[in-house]
This record gives C-alpha cells, sequence and structure tokens, in this order.
C-alpha cells in the first residue's frame, strides 16, 4: 500500500522576526526613557474663580518648611499630621486638603502633599492664584 505525500502549503506564520522587532522596540523605549527628566516647574497661575471647601491648610514656602493650619510642621511628618489634623476636623466624607505652594516651590513638595492627602483619603487641591 503506497502512501501519498501532501504538498500543501502550510499555514504557520513565523513569530522569529516579530520577536526581533519587539525586542528592538523595547529597548529603544527602555533607554530613551531614562533620558527623560521632568524639571521643576513654578506652580501656574489661574483664572478660574472656583471656590473649594476647606478642610485642611497646608502651605508650602519655597525653603521647603511647611505649616498646618498656620501651625509649623516638619515635612516628613506630613502625613501623620494630616491624619490627626483630618480627624479634628470631622467631616470624612467630604475632606479636601487646600494645598499653598509659594511660586518657586519644587513641585516634589507638592506632591509629597498630596500623596499624604490620598493616604489619608481626603482629595488635595491647589490654591493658585488669580492672574493679573
Amino acid at each position: 500500500m503506497g502512501l501519498k505525500k501532501r504538498s500543501g502549503v502550510t499555514a504557520e506564520f513565523s513569530l522569529a522576526s516579530a520577536t526581533d522587532v519587539i525586542f528592538l522596540l523595547l529597548l529603544f523605549f527602555m533607554l530613551t526613557s531614562t533620558l527623560v527628566k521632568i524639571q521643576p516647574f513654578d506652580l501656574p497661575q489661574s483664572d478660574a474663580k472656583t471656590v473649594a471647601p476647606v478642610t485642611v491648610v497646608v502651605t508650602i514656602r519655597k525653603d521647603g518648611s511647611h505649616t498646618l493650619n498656620n501651625n509649623d510642621i516638619d515635612p516628613k511628618a506630613i502625613e501623620r499630621a494630616l491624619g490627626t489634623a483630618l480627624a479634628d476636623a470631622g467631616s470624612e466624607a467630604e475632606a479636601t486638603v487646600t494645598i499653598v505652594a509659594e511660586t518657586g516651590t519644587p513641585f516634589s513638595h507638592v506632591v509629597n502633599v498630596m500623596e499624604a492627602a490620598s493616604k489619608n483619603k481626603a482629595r488635595a487641591i491647589i490654591a493658585t492664584q488669580p492672574k493679573s
């Protein structure tokens, strides 16, 4: 009994070249992403006239000093102090932390306060000065 050979075309797709291209793209994006640095910038001025509820006010000066409701506070202890101030305010559902940062303040200080507010389950808003 003779067996017949099939000479049909296979419907397979070779992924060897696709993996090479994906690897090169991955390598390119990894190398270029380390070269991008976000520069700190001055906080913007705004012409919005929105009034937001204020529960706690955090003031950040250009030299890095912080005040919480007009009381000086160590920037490293901001999360714990915010938790205490928000608990004293009592309105946890509508808790809002207003961040008032002096022009020229590094944005990393503002981000630290925003993260501390987020960990305490409060909304954080940035106060801006009106455009002149």
